[in-house]
């Protein structure tokens, strides 16, 4: 059956916006009266050449988001927002918003949108993406959006039998725990199972209790807290010690997000940079000094998502990083391989504790839009996004190692960075950045210079 592809104002858009539909076996993220159907699509050539504004209504006729958000996204988080989301306010400090084209997720073309500030990421990100289609994508999995918590007793003679106590009376300590938040019951969630380790530290053994909760569309970090804290006195009657910490742990080994993609040898260069990134990336897992530079790169793309929608980017950084070191050693959090046709092969798995309730992604105006435009339906389903948009941004990384070199593709975007603040503007902007790349001469005076220089010729050929 034929698909016809329109173009509808943003105005337009809302009006014939339905909610989402299955239509066998092509899925998508919205659908409109029986007159139309629109197709989205992340593949926008040129995208990247679009002043901002047009870029912003280029997403808008993609995705549905209206009038009003698009204004917000314009206007960015205002005074009076920021009061109320943390304290001592004073002024805000900004951090761009880009999108990343290209993607094709579980099947699903997906805009991503990602907050950063450092240069090359956004392009990277969707030139590892459009890589990344002719083998069909990112394939991407998940364990659910499991957290725990920790309750931690001292001052146990004898800490194996507080340990078997306490696992006699877990049926009883689940009940309580989740008599505290009932809604989340409702929806599936709540605490699944009570694991109890015996810990040896110099400061004498410890019992630890780990509260294993389903966290359902939050991040979990008040819903778990709240449940240890109510849980810490009981747990004190039942193993005859005393409780200091009962907190959330961020490594997240129980929510764990992966993805996976096939490069296929044709798209990225041949054979030879396929062997070369396969190299690249088995340093990072033999040698902790290159683990961290592989997964820093793998968390620029992580981290400008999870910023972008609100979530906690510290959370998320400190469970992948402590997920590198399970098994002691740091090492890398991706796999590349080299499959039967001598396509490349790329993995990731890391914890993705991330929410859509609660927190700055249901209060900032921003972050609500970035959701809407990334069409999540879960955490889980934003988890697993995360997941694809980290291993695109590694392997991009290591193409450029493998092949013409990282400094290049960086000094490219800092050259288009540099022609526009001289003023550079359309068909210019490439001319003078590829100019002053092959000068390896990039400042603002050369940019004027040559700016000028263009223009004139210009002027003489009219």
């Amino acid at each position: 059956m034929p698909w016809a592809l329109l173009s509808f104002s943003s105005n337009d858009l809302m009006s014939l916006i339905k909610p989402t539909r299955d239509y066998g076996n092509k899925v998508f993220p919205f659908s409109v009266s029986s007159r139309y159907l629109i197709t989205m699509t992340s593949r926008i050539p040129g995208f990247y050449k679009l002043p901002p504004n047009e870029r912003l209504k280029a997403v808008a006729e993609q995705v549905a988001v209206g009038s009003e958000e698009i204004s917000q996204v314009e206007r960015g988080l205002v005074l009076d927002q920021a009061e109320k989301m943390v304290e001592n306010v004073i002024g805000m400090f900004q951090v761009p918003l880009g999108i990343a084209t290209n993607f094709v997720i579980d099947g699903q073309e997906v805009l991503i949108p990602m907050a950063t500030e450092e240069p090359s990421v956004i392009a990277a990100a969707s030139n590892g993406a459009r890589m990344a289609r002719g083998g069909g994508g990112f394939l991407t999995s998940s364990t659910g959006p499991v957290m725990r918590a920790q309750i931690q007793a001292t001052g146990i003679d004898d800490p194996f039998a507080a340990r078997q106590a306490i696992l006699l009376h877990k049926d009883e300590l689940m009940a309580m725990a989740n008599e505290l938040d009932p809604m989340l019951v409702k929806y599936g969630g709540g605490v699944k199972d009570i694991e109890v380790y015996v810990i040896d530290s110099r400061l004498g053994p410890m019992v630890v209790t780990h509260l294993i909760v389903d966290c359902r569309d939050a991040m979990g970090a008040n819903a778990v807290n709240t449940m240890a804290e109510a849980l810490a006195p009981r747990i004190e009657q039942i193993a005859g010690g005393r409780v200091y910490l009962r907190i959330i742990s961020n490594l997240a080994d129980l929510r764990l997000a992966r993805a996976k993609a096939v490069f296929r040898a044709e798209d990225i260069g041949g054979p030879e940079v396929v062997d070369g990134i396969i190299l690249a990336a088995e340093l990072a897992v033999v040698d902790p000094y290159r683990a961290a530079t592989h997964n820093k790169g793998i968390m620029n793309g992580v981290t400008a998502v999870v910023l972008a929608t609100g979530n906690d980017t510290r959370a998320v950084e400190a469970g992948a990083h402590s997920y590198a070191s399970r098994t002691g050693r740091y090492m890398s959090l991706t796999r590349y391989e080299r499959n039967r046709d001598g396509d490349l092969v790329g993995t990731i798995e890391l914890p993705v504790a991330v929410g859509l309730v609660g927190g700055a992604t249901r209060v900032h105006p921003v972050a609500k839009t970035a959701v809407k435009i990334l069409a999540v339906k879960s955490a889980d389903d934003l988890s697993r996004k995360i997941a694809a948009v980290g291993l695109c941004q590694n392997f991009a990384a290591l193409r450029a190692l493998a092949s013409e070199g990282i400094q290049r593709g960086h000094m490219s975007l800092h050259a288009r960075n540099v022609a526009v603040q001289a003023g550079a503007k359309c068909d210019l902007i490439e001319l003078v950045a590829a100019r002053m790349a092959a000068e390896r001469r990039i400042n603002v005076d050369r940019a004027a210079e040559l700016i000028r220089e263009l223009e004139d010729r210009g002027q003489e050929g009219v």
